[in-house]
């Protein structure tokens, strides 16, 4: 099969490596010039996408274009390369709306019948403080559109919103925008923060959904930035109930937007029931580095499966735990921060198995002189994962792996899933949200 992956930041190293390993053809675009290290000499570059067009289009069926990111352009132009007759899977300019536009997407959510938080929309800092001077509470700010990163939103602590409003009326965040700002206050809801995920060939989902506990700040005990995610816990097991009481309601939406990709809801639960926060409407990194652990249908098997509408994909049982693991400019971007490094080298530990680096997943490292280093816009350098039967185990696995990888500067957190184990899994479990556990 031949596979064309376009996007800015070559999100997907790691997923076109394993592809290239079981032999398939690969090319990618970065649009970003500041991306342009990451997987040089791993991945075959392209620097015009539409010039491979006709690659794709002469592997016939088997030929297919990833893309890896949203914004309003991205999604339309899926959309014209599905009505050309080509086969795409990422998501379609429905699935970027549903990401980057925050309240439409609630307004979607409470349509399905699904209990939502407070949303409100703002364009002018100047209403948005006038509303929490009317309406005092606790508030978490979120930016639409693909332009923010995750550390430009903030989760307020105060009970009346003193602390947003004290945000809002800083420069920090407002001074670089430009007039099409657009954000949202959120009500804020306690509980634990679980994330339910699929794939959806177009019609309809495929293979069992994923359940997810991600960890998003950057220092251990939730202290830090807001990163894009810093680990994860995920499973396939026991998600029928949660996923056909939320994202199964989606189907004949996603259907009629012609989303084709995998799609992860965020949501809060609590004693009151599942509040959806959010939607993520591609792969993610590392989104894809938590499931490829726990898939035992190979990714172009289940690409194909996607496009043809045929088949099924096969999940494995257990939990993986996925570490991420970063280096600066991390949590923010050379965009942002001068004088960023990149060109770190990055080695292992000797004693690495063929299983050990398998279990590894590449993010933003490039060969450079015959040695592997660090590259790209973000300091994602890579992801250590491990699966196992119960959480605890899956993250000492991972903890372990992590450890092995020699890179200069190397940052991660050790507590990926600790509070799962002695809290939050029971949590969820008690609440009746899991499928009844297997007597085997």
């Amino acid at each position: 099969m031949r596979f064309l992956g376009i996007g800015d930041t070559c999100d997907l190293g790691a997923l076109y490596m394993r592809l290239l390993a079981d032999g398939h053809e690969v090319k990618v675009f970065v649009a970003n010039s500041l991306a342009q290290g990451t997987m040089a000499g791993l991945v075959e570059h392209t620097s015009s996408w539409e010039n491979e067009l006709d690659w794709i289009k002469t592997a016939g069926e088997g030929g297919i274009i990833l893309f890896e990111n949203v914004s309003q352009a991205r999604g339309a132009l899926q959309d014209k390369l599905r009505k050309d007759g080509f086969h795409v899977i990422g998501g379609s300019a429905y699935g970027d709306r549903l990401e980057n536009d925050r309240a439409f997407a609630q307004r979607v959510l409470a349509d399905i019948g699904l209990q939502t938080a407070s949303v409100v929309e703002f364009s002018d800092v100047a209403g948005a403080i006038q509303y929490i001077d009317e309406h005092p509470a606790r508030y978490v700010l979120k930016f639409n559109g693909p332009n923010f990163s995750s550390y430009d939103n903030y989760v307020g602590r105060l009970s009346d919103g003193a602390d947003v409003r004290a945000l809002l009326r800083t420069k920090f965040f407002f001074e670089e925008q430009s007039e099409a700002l657009s954000f949202v206050l959120m009500e804020h809801v306690d509980g634990v923060e679980m994330g339910v995920g699929a794939y959806f060939n177009g019609e309809s989902f495929l293979g069992e959904a994923c359940l997810d506990w991600e960890h998003k700040r950057f220092f251990p005990g939730n202290l830090g930035e807001l990163t894009g995610e810093m680990g994860t816990i995920a499973t396939f097991d026991r998600s029928r109930t949660f996923f056909e009481r939320t994202l199964k309601r989606m189907t004949p939406m996603l259907a009629a937007g012609g989303y084709c990709g995998y799609i992860n809801l965020n949501t809060i639960v609590n004693e009151r029931g599942i509040w959806p926060l959010e939607f993520t409407c591609r792969f993610g990194y590392p989104g894809f580095a938590v499931l490829g652990p726990l898939q035992q249908t190979h990714w172009g098997e289940l690409f194909g499966a996607m496009v043809s509408r045929k088949g099924n994909a096969t999940m494995l049982p257990g939990f993986c735990a996925a570490i991420v693991l970063t280096t600066p400019p991390f949590p923010y971007d050379r965009e942002t921060v001068e004088e960023a490094t990149v060109g770190l080298p990055v080695m292992f530990d000797a004693g690495l198995s063929e299983l050990d680096r398998d279990s590894l997943y590449y993010g933003e490292v490039g060969v450079a002189n015959g040695q592997l280093v660090t590259s790209g816009m973000y300091g994602w350098t890579m992801v250590a994962t491990a699966v196992a039967d119960s959480v605890d185990e899956a993250r000492c696995k991972a903890g372990e792996l992590a450890d092995r990888v020699i890179v200069p500067n190397l940052r991660y957190r050790r507590d990926i899933g600790s509070t799962l184990i002695d809290r939050e899994f029971a949590f969820v479990e008690n609440l009746g949200l899991l499928d009844p556990a297997s007597q085997e």
